[in-house]
């Protein structure tokens, strides 16, 4: 069992805390990718690969990491091993955009092209043929790097061994519902007119659970918390995983491109069963009910972009509720969260205040 130690406290506000820990974990990231790329990238045409990752993994919110260090810091100090073991996630996150936008043909991520166009557009510039098939393959062989670094920087990353040990199953529950949470969301097509509640557990697992609940999981399993404050904790992450889902798929019908880094309507271009578009058909009252039909129907060819077809959706979603419908949900779930802290007094007061300015900042964000 690991020591029981004196409990966290910050030395400043959990605001300016948290945008510390996100520098920070940047500078631990992009120099243990940067060795990677030292020890691997040594032939030919592969510093193409050092510059798209190098580039790709020092952008990002780092809200997996931040979840992971603050569950050690409920159990344990600060630590560099610790710090450097929850790192490690964001470039497990790097191999999960990267896949994830393979297969969604997604042309921006964070504001920029995403991985597989800048390795077509580096092709085609060497006049390579096939260029988009060329980045396409690329960026799963690039993604599959990040995999497998991502579990090396986890255990080289200093943690007690019985720490480590503690951790890694809740490293590989993560991995396994990423993947079938992946899966479940390539069968999820609005056609199928899933249930709310479906796509909640859709949404939980191939979202909720990965951003919040199991990195959290992960850092207090590994510090050797209480079950008391584990339970509290999984409380915390299901309700503000789930919240932070409902948020980005509102974010997808009525987010600013500009601000969220990635093209307004790819869900609906998809016809992804999201939360916002099912709550939306259980709301709609026969008049909504044709419009849903008309515009699910008039699905924009691929690669077509149609701003009044999005706009259709928009007025239809506005018009029956479903919007404030999720806004109450994802009020409800950041309430249940931080009241479930509060009340356990195990999680001490430190951390405690970080995760709670951490659930507005995942659920009341505009990217």
């Amino acid at each position: 069992m690991v020591d029981q130690v004196a409990p966290w406290h910050a030395p400043t506000a959990p605001d300016r805390w948290l945008e510390s820990r996100v520098g920070a974990t940047r500078a631990l990231v992009c120099t243990y990718a940067a060795q990677r790329c030292d020890e691997h990238f040594t032939v030919a045409d592969t510093g193409i690969l050092r510059a798209v990752l190098t580039g790709f993994v020092g952008q990002g919110k780092f809200v997996r990491s931040t979840f992971a260090y603050l569950g050690w810091l409920c159990g344990r100090p600060e630590s560099d091993a610790a710090a450097r073991a929850a790192a490690s996630l964001e470039l497990l996150h790097a191999f999960a955009l990267i896949q994830d936008d393979v297969m969604d043909d997604s042309a921006t991520r964070r504001g920029s092209a995403t991985v597989h166009v800048q390795l077509a557009h580096w092709a085609e510039r060497q006049r390579r043929p096939v260029g988009a098939q060329f980045g396409r393959s690329a960026a799963v062989l690039l993604s599959d790097l990040c995999l497998v670094w991502a579990e090396r920087m986890l255990r080289e990353s200093g943690l007690p061994a019985e720490s480590l040990a503690k951790a890694l199953p809740v490293y590989d529950l993560l991995r396994s519902e990423l993947a079938v949470g992946q899966f479940s969301d390539l069968l999820n097509e609005n056609s199928a007119a899933p249930s709310l509640n479906a796509v909640l557990d859709i949404a939980r697992r191939k979202s909720g659970n990965y951003t919040v609940l199991r990195p959290l999981e992960l850092g207090a399993v590994a510090a050797g918390c209480s079950p008391q404050v584990l339970a509290a904790l999984r409380q915390y992450g299901t309700a503000i995983g789930e919240a932070f889902q409902l948020r980005d798929d509102l974010l997808g019908v009525f987010g600013d491109p500009l601000v969220t880094g990635k093209p307004l309507g790819d869900d609906l271009y998809q016809a992804k069963a999201t939360t916002i578009v099912v709550a939306a058909g259980e709301l709609a009252g026969d008049t909504e009910r044709r419009e849903l039909r008309r515009l699910t129907a008039g699905r924009p060819l691929p690669g077509v972009i149609d701003e009044r077809w999005i706009q259709a959706w928009q007025r239809l979603i506005v018009d029956t509720g479903a919007d404030e419908l999720v806004e109450k949900m994802i009020a409800e779930r950041v309430e249940a969260a931080v009241t479930t802290l509060a009340d356990e007094p195990g999680v001490p007061s430190a951390p405690r205040a970080a995760l709670t300015v951490l659930a507005d900042r995942c659920t009341q964000r505009t990217r």
